[in-house]
């Protein structure tokens, strides 16, 4: 019987669970057969939440989260349920109690901040033109036009939603730091992190978008987590 983990995975704003295929390519490389990356709505803290808490729920084994960006936020979230045994944050946010991943940017607004344009029915994109640039500058000019035309815009409001009761103060988490990030502050990354008692935090000079950019590195470090909270 095998000892890996369920690893369910969870994307954020601008993009869908396909952002993840490369990190799915090479975890399957690891002999990780129990792979799930959510399709978030993207709406609502509270729905994206539990979008999330149904796929653990469907889950017999443990379960390994692993959020990017807003996805960080939802696992947060969504994160105490029996069966998880840890949280793996990919350039995340990681808000406490009552905090919200747009009060947090506002602490340290990241240089992308001015790149984003609300439409007329409340839905925040990342203009086109500037999306290689702002999310994943260290990807290919194509790699970068697919997940600009391809981006999956939240409502605005969500970036307002506060975190209820924070997961990582009842499962041990890991963290990855972005340092060239233009989405998510490094500074606000660093603050986060330090205050979760991560059981480990890497840095990766990286764009926002590590899991496409960096996946060798990014699923080495999951591979790592799911080892440790498998054997603790």
């Amino acid at each position: 019987m095998s000892n890996k983990p369920t690893i369910v995975l969870v994307h954020g704003f601008w993009g869908g669970a396909a952002h993840w295929s490369k990190v799915i390519v090479e975890l399957s490389r690891k002999g990780y057969t129990s792979i799930f990356a959510v399709e978030l709505p993207l709406t609502s803290l509270a729905e994206d939440a539990e979008r999330t808490r149904k796929m653990i729920a469907q889950q017999k084994g443990p379960v390994l989260l692993v959020g990017h960006s807003y996805g960080g936020a939802v696992i947060t979230e969504a994160g105490d349920q029996p069966n998880v045994v840890g949280l793996v944050y990919i350039a995340a946010f990681a808000p406490d109690s009552g905090e919200s991943p747009g009060g947090i940017t506002q602490e340290h607004l990241p240089v992308a901040a001015p790149n984003l344009a609300p439409d007329s029915d409340g839905y925040l994109w990342l203009k086109r033109e500037k999306f290689h640039e702002s999310l994943c500058q260290d990807l290919t000019t194509d790699e970068g036009l697919v997940m600009a035309v391809t981006q999956k815009a939240p409502l605005a409001s969500t970036f307002g939603d506060t975190i209820t009761s924070p997961a990582w103060k009842k499962k041990p988490s890991w963290y990855q730091i972005s340092s060239e990030d233009r989405m998510i502050s490094p500074e606000n990354q660093e603050r986060m992190s330090a205050r979760l008692g991560a059981r480990k935090i890497i840095t990766l000079k990286a764009s926002h978008a590590s899991l496409a950019s960096k996946p060798v590195e990014v699923s080495a470090f999951i591979d790592e987590a799911a080892t440790e909270a498998m054997n603790s």
